[in-house]
């Protein structure tokens, strides 16, 4: 089954102060290295820029304009795929430390039948519900997880999801809301999302430790 990758990389970055997916990152650029993992793991590529931006990185299939939203960001990319693609995957160019493997892991699990795949992780800490300033509910952590990209699905479950013009935090939310089985498969704990300059100083630490073994 033939498998394209989005990379995400439209954001403005508002929490990070800047758009944080063209920050230097151990010789590279955040964005590099999102879609360097996504290109040893598909036959195509799709990066989504900010309005106005031109792709000078490797060589990717399609380079375009994102939208407003996540979602409008996806849809744009998603216009760019092949209509003849099997499986999409979906991943933000802010986790640049997912690696080929995870890529192929939420492929393999839609290709063996699922109609989407995404990965993910247990957590750690005791998860409350709160309203305003006051706890009301601990959660059951052992029925929760923390979700991450890159996520793939059969493209035809995708494209349908976002036919409506929907917006959801993840592209899972939509194909699940749209009736689509969708599988978790294990993350990598590792596979942090750089949302502020802390975090892009942890990835670097990360990058560093993995050079040195």
């Amino acid at each position: 089954m033939s498998a394209w990758a989005i990379v995400v990389a439209a954001g403005g970055g508002t929490r990070f102060g800047g758009r944080k997916q063209f920050h230097e990152l151990a010789g590279g650029r955040v964005v590099d290295r999102s879609v360097a993992a996504a290109r040893a793991a598909v036959e195509g590529t799709v990066v989504v820029l900010p309005s106005g931006y031109e792709w000078d990185g490797s060589p990717v299939d399609a380079a375009v304009g994102g939208g407003d939203t996540r979602a409008a960001s996806v849809r744009a990319g998603l216009d760019a795929v092949p209509l003849s693609v099997d499986i999409i995957v979906v991943h933000d160019a802010a986790r640049p430390l997912a690696s080929a493997e995870l890529f192929r892991s939420v492929i393999g699990a839609v290709a063996s039948g699922a109609d989407g795949a995404i990965p993910a992780v247990p957590l750690a800490d005791t998860i409350k519900r709160v309203e305003g300033s006051r706890a009301v509910e601990t959660l059951a952590r052992d029925t929760l997880v923390a979700v991450q990209t890159p996520q793939a699905f059969r493209a035809e479950f995708l494209r349908r999801a976002h036919r409506c013009g929907g917006e959801a935090t993840d592209d899972a939310a939509m194909v699940e809301a749209d009736g689509g089985v969708v599988v978790v498969v294990p993350g990598e704990v590792s596979n942090r999302k750089i949302t502020t300059p802390g975090d892009l100083e942890i990835a670097a630490y990360i990058l560093s430790e993995q050079a040195r073994r």
